[in-house]
């Protein structure tokens, strides 16, 4: 399985299952293309999985990837903006930034969610991504760097966006009995639960535009199978498109109560050293956002923390951790919960 959300805008380039299985030199094994809009990979990682745990197939490789820079800005905003709902969005010009400022408008208008905590995300997540080799913009930043960098759409400056980027990731999977017996890299690393969830394309049609409930009811069902509960987490990368984003995701998750995530961010609960590390990585903000890529490359950052791999940006004991992918403004949303074995 393959999560890519748009190749053939990018790079006019389709039929990424065939592609990937012909230059790994694999055919016949059957591949298959997973969109999800940016949460592509993360539902790809969810194929992959359900294959695996249904028997279908004892080995699977999943891939995520994107090639986003073969275009410029405005043909690269076009093909983000697909993510969206064409009629109603898309066709009256409103773009992500855009729509993302709107959700931290109404974030902000009822809870008293604040820039200075928006931009407290960017802070992290660019302190994080700077212990991280992979991380595209691994430069530190503060918050008055956010405050001051160009407007993109109120109240969200650039540095509150994340990049255009190229990239992909990959893991394989297999039944819990032969991971010992096959991982050479480290300690094996089980999916103990799993969820996917659905919402309005249109941000305008959700009844509550301060939260994001198709990543609440995801979350819900992976808790579920895992028998676990958010304070159990001991780290999660989630989907830090905008700051908002993380800020919403927090609530989503119920790592903090609703309308709290704000003030999570403001005392440093959700830092490397805090309660609840999110995105040590560096997040999307940081590390990048190959949109197709995201899912998978948020699981590998987690499987690399439970097996003690990350070096300085390395959670200590952390034996329990959670990945968030969603598409759009949480049109699609996918959790996964990774534990040690």
């Amino acid at each position: 399985y393959v999560g890519c959300m748009s190749s053939g805008l990018f790079v006019g380039q389709e039929h990424v299952g065939a592609l990937m299985a012909d230059y790994l030199a694999q055919t016949p094994i059957p591949a298959t293309r997973v969109e999800s809009a940016c949460a592509s990979g993360g539902v790809a990682l969810r194929a992959g999985w359900m294959d695996v745990a249904s028997g279908a197939h004892d080995i699977v490789l999943v891939g995520g990837v994107e090639k986003m820079t073969d275009v410029g800005g405005d043909d690269a905003t076009y093909a983000l903006a697909t993510a969206s709902d064409q009629e109603w969005e898309a066709f009256a010009g409103v773009t992500f930034p855009g729509l993302y400022a709107m959700m931290a408008v109404a974030h902000m208008d009822r809870y008293g969610t604040t820039s200075e905590q928006l931009a407290a995300v960017a802070v992290k997540n660019h302190a994080n991504g700077h212990l991280n080799p992979r991380s595209q913009f691994p430069a530190k930043i503060t918050v008055e760097t956010v405050l001051n960098s160009v407007l993109v759409s109120d109240p969200l400056h650039i540095l509150d966006c994340s990049p255009i980027t190229d990239g992909a990731a990959a893991v394989i999977l297999c039944p819990a009995d032969r991971a010992k017996e096959l991982s050479k890299n480290g300690a094996p690393v089980k999916i103990i639960g799993a969820g996917q969830a659905s919402d309005t394309i249109a941000y305008h049609s959700r009844p509550d535009l301060t939260s994001i409930e198709s990543t609440a009811k995801a979350a819900a069902q992976a808790y579920k199978m895992a028998g676990k509960k958010p304070e159990d987490m001991q780290l999660c990368e989630v989907h830090d498109c905008f700051t908002i984003a993380e800020i919403m995701v927090y609530e989503a998750l119920g790592l903090v109560e609703k309308g709290k995530g704000g003030k999570a961010i403001e005392a440093g609960e959700t830092a490397l050293d805090g309660r609840i590390p999110v995105n040590p990585s560096g997040g999307l903000k940081s590390k990048g956002h190959a949109v197709g890529a995201t899912g998978v490359a948020q699981a590998v950052e987690v499987v690399e923390q439970l097996r003690g791999e990350c070096g300085d940006r390395q959670v200590k004991g952390a034996k329990l951790g959670l990945t968030q992918n969603m598409g759009g403004t949480g049109a699609s949303s996918v959790v996964h919960i990774l534990e040690v074995m």
